[in-house]
């Protein structure tokens, strides 16, 4: 028997902090699934998408399950082998890409499921950039190698050619698609097949007679890899004796040291090789005393601190991630250093706020274990601390803070109206929840309607919390078709003089402004101050610049934020008695309301850099569906059966596409999208956005 569970685990040797990441269609819950089967987590394995009436354990939420993906990443613990496993289970959908950007930052190995017909695909680029940023070591396993079309050798040439990743093959296939039966060890020399209603029997045997040619080509390519990385293991493979231990100390080292992927395969939906999986991640993934993990000093100008994985110096954590739980805010942290007692005092060191540890759990899915303390390297949750996301947290003795994670621009928007006076209520509480949860789910109100607008990573982002508003708040919302975020730039340079002079009562009001605005391509904005002798006393200056930057936020063509523009200020006046700040800023205002109009004002669109991939046969229908939303194709590539098509994509045309991309396809492509750069719109389309632009605010006049 492989599994059991320890009472105690005492020694962080024994602790694995991993994610599982994948794209999706990879099988990445259903491998998920199993894993907690065999470390006798659960005790029966049920369907993913729900059909049988209980669901993946790690897809809680109803919409999950209906939808048969994964929303929320959510985190379990089991042990193998004398080993505990702190698990993260995170989201294939680049939508809920902040999901996995938080798990990756706390996390110190992880699982690259890749799926054996499909194989590297355009989620699995964006979860390797993360795995990067953050310096986590990984396994890559091939799932679904029955699958007709199935190749893991092709996936694994991906792993090199499309990550730039060093994949070293552990192991190989015995037979493939409808015949597949288990895979050989290249490190021990055996085979492994797995037997059983659940393959919960695993039957170790010699190497089939048919490929003693392949296994001993396989594992002199590996040894030949692993040399690279061990003189000790080159001097035993000259000298003929080299040792299972020996392997698995090269490769774990080599791992850790982020110099190869070990890739592994099997099949979790037909219960094949994920119990070697274990295996490997157990030998070859870091424990929490493998990493370096650094906090920066804020009493000493944010000098860099290394934090030991040891449980008796101060404590230090990270939250790193919050949801709105049944008892509460559940705030999920990972210890860095010393122990959290459940009742002891902790400093949050972004407020300097003091709070008492109270309820702290451990969890699985969605249950909790209540636990009386924790250590370095322990992934935990806890109720009752008023926090945000990113917050770090000591015993009081170290005033230090954790680096902070990546969070990714939102890409599209929604204006949302509540449909009665009881759903404004709960709007008003759901979008309050939603923003503290996810950084990447922002809420604001248009200043000039006054309408909530949502914004998020894509339509489907959008479409959970909208729909999650509904079911966990009761709050019937009607959206408006999504927002483009427009901007306003000018094409030719146009001089100013103006002048502003009014006179009150009292003191009156003067300002005179001279110089020029012209296109600026190196940044937003530029303010160059080029007066000479005193025209403008210095006192002044900042007010001009100041009176022109104000105008930025609001274009004269459509009301879009205007950019790339350079103002030089060269001359002007003052009076000794009536000029001031605000003067000066009411001069500069009125000369750009002056001179904005002859300076070839323009509408700049955002272009998307879009990234299609699916079987070559769809290659014609991606590229048409793609130029029919005035795409301009920038690449396209083609490699065993499967196509890359890359292009820039108007964001205003990208609306719906998912839909349609899944419907031209049989839902056998996906797609990324993320921000290229503004590009200006064409005239037709300028035009019908200035029509509607004034006839808006013709109505607001009336």
């Amino acid at each position: 028997m492989r599994g059991g569970e320890p009472s105690v685990i005492s020694e962080l040797s024994k602790l694995r902090n991993i994610g599982i990441s994948a794209h999706i269609d990879s099988g990445k819950t259903t491998l998920t699934e199993r894993i907690l089967f065999y470390t006798k987590r659960i005790h029966a394995i049920h369907d993913v998408k729900g059909k049988d009436g209980v669901g993946a354990k790690m897809d809680s939420m109803d919409l999950e399950r209906e939808r048969g993906i994964t929303i929320q990443s959510a985190a379990t613990h089991c042990f193998w082998n004398g080993h505990q496993i702190n698990v993260i289970d995170t989201p294939g959908h680049v939508d809920f890409t902040i999901e996995v950007e938080r798990a990756m930052r706390v996390l110190d190995g992880a699982i690259l499921v890749l799926c054996a017909v499909a194989g590297v695909q355009s989620q699995s680029l964006t979860v390797d950039r993360q795995m990067r940023r953050y310096g986590v070591p990984r396994i890559a396993f091939v799932n679904k190698c029955d699958r007709a079309g199935a190749n893991p050798l092709r996936v694994r040439a991906q792993l090199r050619e499309k990550l730039n990743l060093n994949p070293v093959l552990l192991q190989l296939p015995i037979g493939l698609e409808d015949k597949f039966e288990g895979v050989v060890d290249l490190i021990a020399m055996k085979s492994y097949r797995f037997e059983g209603a659940n393959g919960e029997k695993i039957v170790v045997g010699d190497i089939p007679a048919g490929m003693a040619d392949e296994v001993k080509a396989a594992r002199e390519e590996m040894l030949d890899a692993l040399s690279m990385y061990s003189d000790e293991l080159t001097e035993a493979i000259l000298e003929e004796r080299v040792t299972e231990e020996l392997l698995q100390k090269t490769i774990r080292d080599a791992t850790v040291k982020l110099q190869i992927v070990p890739v592994m395969m099997g099949s979790a939906y037909k219960n094949k090789a994920v119990q070697v999986l274990l295996d490997g991640v157990t030998r070859y993934l870091p424990t929490p005393a493998d990493i370096t993990n650094k906090a920066v000093d804020l009493d000493k100008d944010e000098a860099e601190v290394v934090l030991s994985s040891d449980s008796e110096k101060p404590l230090v954590m990270l939250a790193f991630k919050l949801e709105d739980g049944r008892f509460g805010q559940l705030t999920y942290l990972r210890i860095y250093q010393g122990n959290l007692a459940r009742g002891g005092e902790i400093t949050n060191t972004r407020t300097g706020k003091r709070h008492k540890a109270g309820r702290l759990v451990r969890m699985h899915a969605d249950e909790m274990e209540d636990i009386d303390s924790a250590g370095a390297g322990d992934i935990v949750a806890m109720f009752g601390i008023d926090c945000n996301s990113g917050d770090t947290f000591t015993d009081g003795t170290l005033s230090v803070a954790m680096t902070s994670m990546h969070v990714p621009e939102p890409v599209i928007s929604l204006t949302v109206t509540p449909k009665d006076n009881k759903s404004q209520a709960n709007m008003s509480k759901a979008l309050r929840r939603f923003t503290k949860e996810d950084p990447t789910f922002r809420v604001g109100a248009d200043p000039e309607s006054g309408e909530t607008i949502i914004q998020g990573m894509g339509e489907l982002h959008l479409d959970v919390y909208i729909e999650r508003m509904k079911r966990e708040y009761a709050a019937e919302v009607v959206t408006s078709p999504p927002r483009v975020a427009y901007r306003e730039t000018i094409t030719r340079r146009v001089d100013f003089n103006y002048t502003h002079k009014k006179q009150t009562g009292g003191s009156g009001q003067y300002g005179k402004v001279g110089g020029f605005i012209e296109p600026w391509t190196e940044a937003p904005f530029r303010f160059d101050d080029q007066v000479v002798g005193g025209a403008i006393p210095r006192e002044f200056i900042p007010a001009v610049e100041k009176g022109f930057v104000s105008m930025l936020a609001k274009g004269q063509l459509i009301g879009a934020p205007v950019t790339g523009v350079s103002v030089t200020l060269n001359d002007g006046a003052a009076h000794a008695v009536d000029s001031s700040d605000i003067a000066f800023q009411e001069a500069a205002r009125g000369a750009w309301r002056e001179t904005y109009p002859k300076a070839g004002p323009q509408i700049l669109e955002p272009l998307m850099k879009v990234a299609c991939e699916g079987p070559s046969e769809y290659q014609g229908g991606i590229v048409g569906i793609l130029m029919q939303r005035r795409g301009i194709i920038v690449g396209s590539t083609e490699a065993d059966g499967f196509c890359r098509v890359e292009a820039e994509v108007p964001l205003s045309d990208m609306f719906g596409f998912s839909t349609i991309l899944r419907s031209a396809t049989q839902g056998k492509a996906e797609f990324t999208m993320e921000f290229s750069r503004y590009a200006p719109l064409p005239a037709a389309l300028g035009e019908e956005l200035i029509k509607k632009y004034r006839e808006e605010q013709a109505k607001k006049a009336k």
